[in-house]
């Protein structure tokens, strides 16, 4: 017989797996991202929802859950598992690396963001000072939960947003112990357990890292030798699971000890299988987060207090992103940079949440002024993935403008690669390493924002418009090369750059053989077909490795290519090499003698 708590439990296990299954594909399918589909299902099937109607019709208690607690263990647990996936990425090396930000824009952002904040309710509002410290402290928080799976911590973007998330992770503890520290009427001495949570905190990570030091290799060792992906699963979970139990049970956040697990497994080689293995149960973990956020959505309140909501949301964003990008700029981080990270890390976050509860039970604040920011914090969430996308967007208009040359350039000899993909950009990579100039242009935005980051000499153009070309110096060029991955344009353009400029050398990447040829015919100095150039690089791999020598496997080579390049251009119906075109690039002192 199923009890009812059980029934209970398989419901609430099949509403979230439903929304995972619809919410996921739907989204992708529009570019939207999941993250507001889960809110907006949490919305759906909550309290305030579809719920509020399980009582006239019984049937819906099927399709929706009967309160947050239903679900809070799994939300809990799916931060876990993401603090553990974020360790996954990093190295203590890369930790130590980033601690000028960890510890310096992280814990400045923190401090004057929660000062302003607290500063400005104290001002406008009927608050007590340690009241208005607890909520400025705790609306200063940014979301690791929505943040990192949106920009990562490879980029620019995504290391300086890490650096200060995770400072406000490691702070939390102290946080709470403070706002303990506060109460109206604190029980026992708090200054003293907090010391004691503090260096039995540091001794339990001291632990944990040097016990996973010596026994991670051995026991994912064995996973790997008994060849069972679910061994493997279970060896990673049971790791997190107690550097999470360890860690809360002197008083710290589970999260730290998850984070230590990550960074643990990321010094060992196994890295990578582990994060291919917890990478689903991740994103269902972060789901079930999302839809506990839903559910704190009260219509009812929403539409009672709308005005009042807006304008606190929209002052906290304000107040958080001017903070966040001022510091960073102060920093040294481009325009850009900073101002996404600002708007990214500009809304109220998970913790935000735990803040508030732990301010609530200490009695610093009210359950009414609770609720009303609880509401804050979740509209806040909902909309950060709209804040990204803005920010983003920002980012790009900004780098743009700071980077754009001047009308007044004078015309320099150099090379002009069309399309910094991945062959562009390996072009770039070697002109720049035998000191040759070079301009390259992209139509894709996204791209030419990351190369630039990069520290590439790239610019936005489409060059299928009319009169693209013609800014970009082409008549003082020495070489033009055409990587886009479009064969009907790349002909095109060699046609009209041939009319325009007879003598320019113009070197072209070519899907196959009849693609080469064709732009043979059309003008083109040199056509390479990838297929051709791969075949002919497996054939050296394979010649060096059967011990045949250096020098006659080049020879070979060469003239295999010399042989495939004569066949193209004949095929083009080109009798005759190429004509050479003059280079216009000033002699060097060797080369004129």
């Amino acid at each position: 017989m199923v009890s009812e708590t059980e029934t209970s439990a398989i419901g609430n296990a099949l509403v979230v797996l439903g929304a995972a299954g619809i919410v996921i594909p739907a989204f992708a399918r529009f570019r939207l991202p999941p993250v507001i589909g889960f809110i907006l299902v949490g919305l759906l099937v909550g309290p305030s929802g579809l719920g509020s109607l399980a009582g006239d019709y019984p049937w819906l208690k099927h399709v929706t859950i009967g309160s947050t607690e239903d679900i809070a263990l799994f939300a809990e647990f799916g931060i876990i598992l993401l603090l553990f996936s974020i360790g996954l990425e990093l190295s203590f090396r890369r930790l130590w690396a980033l601690r000028k930000l960890v510890f310096g824009v992280g814990a400045a952002e923190l401090l004057i963001g929660g000062a302003i904040l607290g500063g400005g309710l104290w001002l406008l509002g009927d608050l007590s000072t340690p009241a208005a410290f607890g909520l400025g402290i705790a609306l200063a928080l940014s979301s690791t939960a929505l943040v990192l799976p949106m920009v990562g911590t490879k980029s620019a973007v995504g290391r300086a947003s890490f650096s200060m998330l995770l400072f406000e992770d490691l702070a939390i503890v102290p946080i709470i112990f403070v706002l303990g520290a506060l109460a109206p009427n604190p029980a026992g001495d708090n200054t003293e357990l907090l010391l004691t949570t503090l260096w039995q905190g540091a001794l339990v990570v001291a632990v944990l890292a040097v016990a996973g030091w010596f026994l991670l290799p051995r026991i994912f060792a064995q996973a790997a030798r008994a060849k069972d992906p679910e061994l493997f699963l279970a060896a990673s979970l049971l790791v997190v699971i107690v550097a999470a139990l360890a860690t809360a049970a002197v008083g710290l956040s589970p999260i730290v000890g998850a984070l230590l697990a990550g960074l643990m497994i990321a010094e060992t080689e196994y890295h990578g299988e582990v994060e291919a293995i917890t990478a689903p149960f991740k994103g269902l973990a972060l789901g079930v987060f999302l839809i506990s956020v839903g559910m704190g959505l009260n219509l009812q309140s929403i539409a009672a207090q709308w005005p009042l909501l807006i304008a606190a949301v929209v002052g906290v964003v304000l107040v958080k992103a001017i903070v966040t990008a001022s510091l960073l700029r102060f920093s040294g981080a481009r325009r850009g940079t900073a101002a996404e990270v600002g708007l990214l890390m500009a809304s109220p976050s998970e913790t935000t949440l735990i803040v508030l509860t732990a301010a609530l039970t200490a009695g610093i604040i009210d359950p009414e002024t609770a609720s009303f920011w609880q509401l804050v914090t979740a509209i806040g969430l909902t909309i950060t993935p709209l804040l990204a996308r803005i920010g983003h967007d920002m980012a790009r208009r900004i780098e743009m403008r700071s980077d754009d040359t001047p009308e007044d350039e004078p015309a320099v000899a150099r090379t002009v690669i069309v399309g910094f993909g991945r062959v562009g950009r390996t072009v770039a990579e070697l002109l720049r390493e035998h000191g040759r100039s070079y301009i390259a242009v992209d139509a894709n935005i996204d791209s030419v924002a990351v190369a630039r980051r990069d520290g590439f000499s790239v610019r936005f153009a489409d060059v299928a418009r009319s009169g693209s070309l013609d800014k970009l110096g082409i008549e003082s060029a020495d070489a033009i090369v055409l990587t886009m991955d479009d064969p009907v344009q790349q002909l095109r353009m060699t046609k009209q750059l041939r009319q325009k400029f007879p003598e320019l050398p113009i070197i072209s990447r070519a899907r196959d053989a009849d693609h080469a040829a064709a732009l043979y015919q059309a003008g083109a100095s040199d056509a390479v077909p990838e297929t051709l150039e791969s075949s002919l690089q497996l054939a050296e791999a394979v010649l060096i490795d059967l011990g045949v020598a250096m020098g006659p496997v080049i020879a070979s080579i060469h003239d295999v290519r010399a042989k495939m390049r004569r066949d193209i251009m004949t095929k083009g119906e080109l009798d005759r090499e190429p004509r050479i075109r003059k280079v216009r690039r000033p002699a060097t002192g060797e080369e004129a003698a």
